[in-house]
């Protein structure tokens, strides 16, 4: 167990919790809490990261790959929750700001917080394009793109098989209830 401050409370939490699927919700943590959980994470290595995902998550993950537009998981799902980091469990995007791009992979106006995901500059392609990853794991995601809805006018078009969807009446029983405010309007 390990003591966290998570909205001015102290609570335990198991280090599976921020070691595995259920990491803590950092998002809702000051910087110098995030730093500290973020200290104790080990991401798993190349040998375990294969054994754990599938193929195409492995290659959009650690390789920085796409998965087909159309022909993924999450492009059309319209359940209401959380999307978060395969590999960490890192809650990064809400249902709440998902949109329907017409790009074929699921596309937000906004991560959870701007501290879970990381940004930097790709080259590899015809142009230059700003690449997202995760900030925990460090899993490539997607892109960032300046085409998406007011008021972010960003269009974050991430690949399903980064992520995995919780849905809302999943969220408290796998270690998310911290962010089921988010959900009361």
């Amino acid at each position: 167990m390990r003591q966290v401050v998570i909205n001015n409370k102290v609570r335990k939490i198991p280090m599976g919790l921020i070691l595995g699927e259920n990491t803590v919700l950092l998002n809702k943590m000051k910087n110098s809490q995030k730093e500290s959980v973020m200290s104790d994470y080990k991401k798993p290595s190349l040998d375990e990261l294969r054994a754990k995902l599938d193929k195409t998550q492995f290659k959009v993950t650690q390789e920085e790959g796409t998965e087909p537009a159309f022909n993924n998981a999450y492009w059309d799902n319209n359940g209401v929750g959380i999307y978060v980091d395969i590999v960490s469990g890192e809650a990064l995007f809400s249902s709440l700001d998902k949109f329907d791009a017409h790009c074929g992979w699921p596309s937000f106006s906004k991560p959870l917080d701007n501290g879970v995901v990381t940004e930097k500059e790709d080259n590899k392609l015809f142009s230059s394009r700003t690449e997202v990853r995760s900030q925990l794991a460090d899993s490539h995601l997607g892109h960032v793109f300046n085409d998406g809805p007011a008021p972010t006018g960003l269009r974050y078009c991430m690949n399903s098989a980064a992520l995995r969807f919780i849905a809302l009446e999943q969220m408290a029983e796998l270690g998310y209830q911290d962010l089921l405010a988010l959900f009361d309007e």
